[in-house]
Formats: C-alpha cells, structure tokens, sequence
C-alpha cells in the first residue's frame, strides 16, 4: 500500500499544472504580479504542419511546461481555418489584434517572449532543428536572469 501511495504522488509531482490560456490581459496582470515573463505562441492548430510540430514535440512537453511554470505565463492565439475548430467572434478579435501587435508579418508558427509590461524581449521564427527544449530553455534562461 504504501508503495502504490508513493507511485501515486510522484505521478502528480512529475505532472506540470500549467496550462496554456487565451486570455492575454489576465496573463499581462500574472506576469506583472508574479515577476513572470509571457510567452505567446502564434499557432495554426489545424492547418501549420509546423505548428503542430512545435505545440508536440517542445511546448506542450512536461519537460517544457515544468520549466515554464515558475517563469512563464503561457499564451496561444490560434488561427485554425476549419469551420469545425473556428473560435468564438470575440477570441477570433482578440488574437487578430494579439497578431496586429506581436505578429505583424503574419508568420507561423511565431514564439514571442514578452515582459509583464507588454514588450517583447525575444521571439522565435518559425520551427527549426535548433528549437528544442533545452534551447528554448536556455534562451529564456538568459533573459529571466538579466531581470
């Protein structure tokens, strides 16, 4: 019995509780309040090979999200194009003015860290090999230490 309490509890230590938000004025006041930068996630969720990709294989991982949950606050504005996956009108709005603000250019999928501010202190292009979980670790990293 006590065996299977241990395995239990190391299950919900290893798991992550962050959970990645749509709601970017609230993760502006976390960030702000908590000393926590923002990393906003511009996704294609059902169209962006890519994305998809990026979203699996490196920000959605344990590893990643465990990292991130004493730093980050996490944020996706996602554009699918399916009529199945489409957003509410007003999410639709709020990451249209998210990308007029961080992503101009429009590029997918695009990573931007940002200050509890508002401004951007980095951003990743796209999905290459070198975005892996211990790169994007370090990059943050050094960012959060110059704080």
């Amino acid at each position: 019995m006590k065996l299977l309490s241990i395995i239990f509890l190391t299950m919900f230590s290893i798991n992550s509780t962050i959970e990645w938000t749509t709601d970017f004025s609230k993760a502006i006041t976390e960030a702000s309040a908590k000393n926590k930068y923002i990393l906003l996630n511009f996704s294609g969720s059902d169209w962006c090979g890519p994305c998809m990709k990026l979203k699996k294989e490196v920000l959605d991982s344990q590893d990643f999200l465990k990292f991130a949950e004493t730093k980050l606050v996490l944020v996706r504005a996602d554009f699918p194009r399916s009529k199945k996956n489409r957003l509410s009108p007003e999410l639709t709005k709020n990451n249209e003015n998210l990308a007029e603000k961080y992503n101009k250019e429009g590029k997918f999928p695009f990573t931007v860290l940002i200050d509890g501010e508002g401004n951007v202190v980095k951003s990743w292009d796209g999905y290459t090999s070198n975005m892996t979980i211990a790169n994007m670790k370090t990059d943050i990293e050094k960012v959060v230490r110059l704080k």
